[in-house]
């Protein structure tokens, strides 16, 4: 099975997590880029405001694709030893990598924000939402970095994750939701027929779309 594009991959996600509709303590929060599209269509059917959380895959120099850890909002950061050990990756490689990636963060909080404060999470039910899941350590991150922000409840809901991966991050949320769990898995792009990279532009549109959408339904 495979997803024609996140579209219909956030609207199937959105059909599992029906009994958080129209609550006036539910947000969605997308990683970007590619979770945007996913918990847009989620905060759409739902009804519940959608803001970002910004999280960077830290990738292994010349296969990116592969994560060694990640870092989130709120200087959280998430390190596999055991990859680094394995690929002996120095710790000049690492830093490298490290440095890029804080820049980045602050590039798109800065982009995406456009002046506007986050959505409130502490004492909310935060569905934290992705495009998928390949090792798991990017999406932990955000799950540790939220967790510090004391919201009353952490959903995770990806599309696609394999099953050790699914079984690790049931553990670390009150409800983990997940519609494919492969036991064949290379790559998240395999279970979807449009993975084409999301925009920045997109990113922002979509936020300014619930926003606008958000304050009509709540007028």
């Amino acid at each position: 099975m495979t997803f024609a594009n996140r579209t219909e991959a956030g609207r199937g996600l959105a059909e599992r997590l029906e009994k958080y509709a129209k609550r006036d303590n539910v947000i969605v929060l997308g990683i970007p880029r590619g979770g945007v599209p996913v918990a847009f269509e989620i905060a759409e059917a739902l009804k519940a405001p959608l803001d970002v959380f910004l999280l960077r895959k830290l990738g292994v120099p010349g296969h990116e694709e592969f994560a060694f850890g990640a870092i989130a909002s709120g200087g959280v950061r998430v390190i596999d030893r055991h990859t680094l050990q394995t690929l002996a990756l120095t710790g000049a490689d690492v830093e490298a990598v490290m440095a890029r990636e804080r820049r980045e963060l602050g590039r798109r909080e800065t982009a995406y924000r456009d002046g506007r404060p986050a959505l409130r999470v502490a004492g909310q039910i935060a569905i934290l939402v992705d495009d998928g899941v390949a090792t798991g350590a990017s999406l932990l991150a955000g799950i540790h970095a939220l967790r510090q922000l004391k919201p009353s409840r952490i959903v995770a809901a990806v599309p696609v994750a394999p099953p050790a991966a699914c079984k690790q991050l049931a553990r670390e949320v009150d409800e983990f939701v997940c519609i494919l769990a492969p036991e064949e898995f290379h790559a998240v792009g395999e279970f979807y027929t449009d993975f084409s990279q999301v925009s920045d532009e997109a990113v922002i549109e979509m936020l300014a779309r619930n926003q606008r959408a958000f304050v009509r339904n709540a007028a």
